[in-house]
């Protein structure tokens, strides 16, 4: 049997007063963010303004999952880090943001790469996960595993001034019955190592990040207090350069490999931790 959820506390009625009166989330909507559990991969550029946002909105725990140290080339768009956190873990300084924030959030740190290893694992602890990672093979491995492990996945990518997001749900039908659709029906076929070039080289925008980050971190808030029409078989396009947003309808492709008509991906074991 389901428990009924504490009521929120005096502190909390106050720090969540605009979500409260706000009809789309209220009290229920309310509890149900400080009942969910959110995997982040990744508390860089993508990830920063997700964590923030996130826990600035009262979710009950947050796992984040980066192996990578702060740089000071990383502060220019990774906005809860701070200077003197460079050379520090990621994680820890993510952990030390969001305590400072709101001390109502329960936040893990797991300070390694997600990988084959511990993909599953990690994931089906998670109501939702969000990736903001900066590789093809990361993308690819996390987007299967939440299919396997039947958890919405909202995936994150920027380049130099442009970036997407989508959201992924293969484990439910649509409205007609039809299967939603994979990460791979809309990118059959992973990229080969080195075919995209790294934001060292391309250069990023810090804003961008910004503008991607919040994006998910909105899709999450909406998927768990269940608002409005989400991303799922839709992928949003931002330029900019010239200020656009495009949205690209995509569907379940019956050639891809994990839930196609003949699928060749029925676990982790093709994937190679990097």
């Amino acid at each position: 049997m389901l428990q009924t959820p504490p009521p929120l506390s005096s502190e909390e009625l106050e720090r969540y007063a605009r979500h409260l009166v706000l009809k789309d989330i209220g009290g229920p909507g309310q509890q149900a963010l400080r009942a969910a559990t959110v995997l982040v991969i990744g508390a860089g550029g993508l990830g920063a303004p997700v964590i923030t946002y996130l826990a600035a909105a009262g979710i009950g725990r947050l796992i984040v999952v980066d192996d990578d140290t702060v740089s000071l080339s990383n502060l220019q768009r990774q906005i809860i880090h701070r200077t003197e956190n460079v050379g520090q873990l990621k994680t820890e300084s993510a952990a030390r943001f969001v305590h400072a924030l709101n001390p109502h959030v329960a936040v893990e740190m797991t300070s390694e790469r997600i990988g084959p290893d511990n993909a599953l694992a990690l994931i089906d602890q998670a109501d939702l996960v969000l990736d903001g990672s900066d590789s093809a093979k990361t993308r690819y491995l996390v987007s299967d595993a939440c299919c396997l492990s039947a958890v919405p996945l909202i995936t994150g990518a920027v380049g130099a001034l442009d970036g997407s997001l989508t959201t992924l749900k293969p484990h439910i039908t649509d409205a007609d019955g039809r299967p939603n659709p994979t990460f791979r029906c809309l990118y059959p076929e992973m990229p080969a190592d080195g075919s995209l070039p790294a934001c060292a080289e391309t250069g990023m925008l810090g804003a961008l990040t910004g503008v991607v980050g919040t994006l998910m971190a909105m899709e999450t808030i909406k998927e768990i207090c269940e608002i409005g029409t989400g991303l799922v078989g839709r992928l949003l396009l931002y330029d900019a350069r010239d200020l656009r947003f495009e949205t690209l309808r995509y569907g379940w492709s019956p050639a891809n490999p994990l839930t196609g008509d003949s699928p060749t991906i029925t676990d982790l074991s093709a994937h190679k931790a990097s």
